[in-house]
């Protein structure tokens, strides 16, 4: 019984020191870094789209965090410089993601300014690249007779329109594109200054 109760004492110990060095401490680490100067806050719009990007899950197959040289060539891969803990001041929760089936995503405003881009990328990815794996989101748009010259009409290839009609846009699709256009943090970085350069060891 004593061993028991030993045993249980020893892993809550453990669980609470986890607890403070792998959550409590970061937390209130990261909660003293100013945003980087450039950042500018989400409009109404942007956090609609926002809300959006998480509940479809995207960060399971894109991150936000382009890293550093002597860790990744993502600066050669046309995905900005590497991120800081300013740049996510007004990220909650962090969409920083673990996996990089497609490409990292804080900086697509820059690469990709374009909404007609971003409407057909959303309705078929492969309207665009053929080989994506990427799924499409066709509930977030609707069929309609004919361009009524008010609707947003998704531009598409031949192969990809519809028998009848046109695609068009709706509300969940414009407020999650103004959120993926949001994504440039290609301003100059205060935190970065500090950081000393380093090269990525040429091992590939």
């Amino acid at each position: 019984m004593n061993k028991t109760i030993g045993f249980i004492v020893a892993a809550l110990g453990i669980l609470v020191f986890a607890t403070i060095l792998l959550i409590a401490i970061p937390s209130v680490q990261l909660s003293q870094v100013p945003p980087e100067a450039g950042l500018k806050p989400y409009t109404e719009q942007e956090l609609r789209g926002r809300a959006i990007y998480v509940s479809e899950g995207c960060m399971y197959c894109h991150s936000q965090q382009p890293r550093d040289p002597s860790q990744a060539p993502d600066g050669s891969r046309g995905w900005g410089r590497p991120s800081t803990p300013g740049d996510y001041a007004n990220d909650y929760p962090h969409q920083l993601g673990t996996m990089r089936t497609g490409p990292d995503l804080l900086n697509i405003g820059v690469r990709q300014p374009s909404d007609d881009w971003h409407l057909t990328h959303l309705y078929q990815p492969r309207a665009l690249v053929d080989w994506s794996i990427m799924p499409s989101y066709p509930y977030f748009f609707e069929i309609k007779d004919y361009d009524n010259g008010v609707d947003v009409v998704v531009k598409l290839p031949e192969k990809y329109k519809p028998a009848k009609g046109v695609v068009v846009a709706k509300q969940e699709a414009l407020d999650l594109v103004a959120y993926l256009k949001s994504l440039k943090r290609n301003y100059p970085s205060e935190q970065l200054q500090f950081r000393a350069p380093r090269k990525l060891e040429e091992t590939k």
